[in-house]
């Protein structure tokens, strides 16, 4: 249940050719052990300080800002980034959960982005339907959200499978969280380089309809001026 492509083009044929997201697999020494490794953590990650913060909030970037100025290569911190278009249905439905997640789990980042609008990043990490969700620690991708249940708990046990942190239990959706940041709402838009590609092939059709001698044959008038 996902809304696709997210980029067009060349490099969205790449990026559905050459996915670059490196898959976190547990090492054969953790498969080997026993209940307590089974439960690590896949991706050891670094909380941040909570303290002076008093609102755990979504950070959305807009189209100048890049999502690598906000990932620090040289941390271990981790980071669940959304990749979304607000014209998909997905991506509206998972908004106020996904709105919610700041608050149950405080130490960690959260932000998301209009693939639309970032093209190069959904080539660069293989994004080519919306919503996607990766986590990253610091600023390599490390695993990939790939329940079509997108839900609250679904999120929460995904987190905590992979980070071992535990989420805030009195954490719920609110009406807030169905309000913003992000849109709960679709937003309706006009893909104006799809409409001008139409008007120029619906022109160019046209065109080569008269040009073309033998419909020529079928425009009132045509034939007796050929006869003549």
């Amino acid at each position: 249940d996902a809304c696709g492509p997210a980029g067009s083009g060349p490099a969205a044929a790449r990026a559905r050719e050459q996915p670059v997201l490196e898959a976190v697999l547990p090492a054969p020494a953790e498969e080997q052990n026993g209940t307590d490794s089974a439960k690590a953590p896949k991706v050891n990650c670094e909380e941040r300080n909570t303290t002076g913060i008093e609102r755990f909030t979504l950070q959305i970037l807009n189209v100048s800002q890049d999502l690598m100025e906000f990932l620090n290569p040289n941390s271990s911190d981790c980071t669940l980034v959304l990749f979304y278009t607000p014209w998909c249905r997905f991506s509206a439905s998972l908004a106020p959960h996904f709105n919610s997640l700041p608050r149950a789990f405080p130490t960690l980042r959260f932000l998301a982005l209009d693939a639309s609008q970032h093209s190069s990043l959904s080539t660069r990490f293989g994004t080519v339907a919306v919503p996607n969700i990766l986590l990253f620690q610091g600023a390599k991708p490390m695993a990939r959200f790939n329940h079509t249940d997108r839900t609250l708990e679904t999120l929460k046990d995904f987190i905590f499978n992979q980070t071992g942190i535990e989420a805030k239990s009195d954490v719920a959706v609110t009406e807030e969280d169905w309000e913003g940041p992000l849109p709960s709402v679709l937003t309706k838009g006009i893909d104006w380089l799809l409409l001008f590609s139409v008007l120029f092939l619906a022109g160019f059709v046209m065109y080569a309809t008269v040009r073309t001698e033998s419909i020529r044959w079928l425009i009132p008038g045509q034939e007796h001026e050929h006869q003549e």
